[in-house]
């Protein structure tokens, strides 16, 4: 399928979708007058792809676990994939603590502001 047809099923620009290749997360042919020829598995590799930068993952790491990806959207264990899984976590409630925090503060001016007046 042509990049319009997979921008199309996929809701995804054909701009990512350009991105994701040039990256190194999609690969697509080549026809002869340079159009790109997706096969019908890119479908479900962009589905993947979406899914796991939602998940807030580095395309870096995407990259490293698409090969350990399953038709049904699920990972098979793969070398390193699980420790980088678990250090993203890691990084992911560090951030959600520091948001928490600016909350409570906002929270707090909020409140002292509603006080004053």
């Amino acid at each position: 399928m042509r990049i319009g047809q997979l921008a199309e099923r996929t809701g995804t620009s054909e701009r990512l979708l350009r991105y994701y290749e040039r990256v190194g997360l999609l690969t697509a042919d080549r026809r002869p007058n340079g159009y790109r020829d997706y096969a019908p598995a890119a479908e479900q590799t962009v589905r993947q792809i979406r899914a796991l930068l939602a998940a807030g993952l580095p395309t870096s790491l995407i990259k490293r676990m698409l090969p350990c990806a399953e038709t049904d959207g699920s990972l098979r264990p793969c070398p390193g994939v699980l420790g980088a899984l678990r250090t993203q976590l890691t990084e992911l409630d560090r951030r959600a603590e520091g948001i928490e925090q600016a909350r409570r503060t906002l929270r707090e001016a909020i409140a002292a502001t509603e006080r004053a007046t």
